[in-house]
């Protein structure tokens, strides 16, 4: 690990705290949840174990701690990334494309590899609230659009994303996927097809 510099004790903890984190989401994402021990993060992170245990008291604690942290950092990404256009169509898109990006960086992968970790019904039911929470902006622009049917229609826009994610982390072109995603999210929410070509056009 590399050497952590801080000013204050606090800091220096945070880091220490952050560094064992990131340990922990390297293991779970490459060798499954079972192998995220203590004893295996304190290895990774360069500390001993008896350090991590000042963090955290168990490997259930640094599952936990993980599922929390999977998301938050997505989710805030999801929230800049919306905050910045205007109009329910543009927050749509806006969400697309960030996590299209996320994907393409595997920000995505923690939360992924604990939807199949068999965790804890606890630690399952915080995941997909965490989850929820992920996609209700989504779901609310949506809704904002007055389409027919709106939570089915973001149901299935939303598998569009799904696919698209799966290619981008399968190693296609980010911009490529990106574009034609856009494109066919356009055509399904815009009212006649005049629209929508016009707004590819655009984009």
């Amino acid at each position: 690990m590399p050497k952590i510099n801080a000013s204050t004790v606090a800091e220096h903890r945070a880091q220490q705290r952050e560094a064992l984190i990131e340990a922990a989401v390297d293991i779970l994402v490459n060798e499954g949840a079972t192998a995220v021990t203590p004893a295996a993060v304190g290895a990774r992170a360069g500390l001993a174990r008896s350090s991590v245990y000042q963090y955290f008291d168990s490997s259930a604690a640094l599952l936990a701690t993980i599922t929390e942290e999977a998301f938050r950092r997505s989710n805030e990404a999801l929230t800049r990334a919306m905050a910045t256009v205007n109009g329910p169509l543009e927050r749509i898109e806006a969400f697309f494309r960030e996590s299209l990006r996320l994907g393409a960086e595997g920000a995505h992968r923690p939360a992924a590899a604990l939807m199949d970790a068999g965790l804890h019904p606890a630690c399952q039911q915080r995941l997909m609230e965490l989850h929820v929470e992920q996609v209700e902006p989504f779901r609310a622009a949506v809704e904002e659009l007055g389409v027919p049917e709106p939570a089915l229609t973001a149901d299935l826009i939303a598998g569009m994303l799904h696919t698209a994610l799966a290619a981008v982390e399968n190693g296609a072109t980010l911009d490529t996927v990106t574009k034609r995603t856009l494109t066919l999210v356009r055509r399904c929410l815009t009212p006649s097809s005049c629209t929508a070509r016009a707004l590819e056009e655009r984009g």
